[in-house]
């Protein structure tokens, strides 16, 4: 029962609904989402934290960052995400997936380290 609760909890959070959205298309590192939703990285880690503790998605670390991903080994939990992906409208995370856009052709540019908003984010 309170693997369920966990679960049903880490679901219960908009910002957390809109990474599951943003990992629902591949693989992500923290700055990657960190410029998406536009929020502090310790902030964003903490929601990641939450999701990773409820089984929902996997972390795996390259150098200093670390990348995540929609874990989809359980087949009830992958519904979930599925299902939660399914109804959320792509206009309600619009802004997010084009924030992730500039930032993704930004980090392509080559910069070891990306200035956005003034803030210094990680990976390149």
């Amino acid at each position: 029962m309170n693997e369920l609760v966990t679960i049903f909890k880490a679901l219960s959070d908009e910002t957390r609904l809109r990474i599951v959205k943003l990992l629902d298309k591949g693989e992500l590192c923290v700055c990657d989402i960190v410029a998406a939703l536009d929020l502090a990285q310790p902030k964003v880690s903490f929601h990641l934290g939450v999701l990773k503790d409820a089984g929902l998605i996997k972390d795996r670390k390259q150098g200093r960052w670390i990348h995540y991903r929609l874990d989809e080994s359980d087949l009830f939990r992958r519904m979930l995400l599925l299902s939660a992906c399914e109804r959320m409208r792509d206009g309600a995370v619009a802004e997010d997936g084009k924030r992730l856009r500039v930032f993704l052709m930004t980090k392509e540019d080559g910069d070891k380290i990306v200035v956005n908003s003034g803030k210094k984010r990680c990976c390149a």
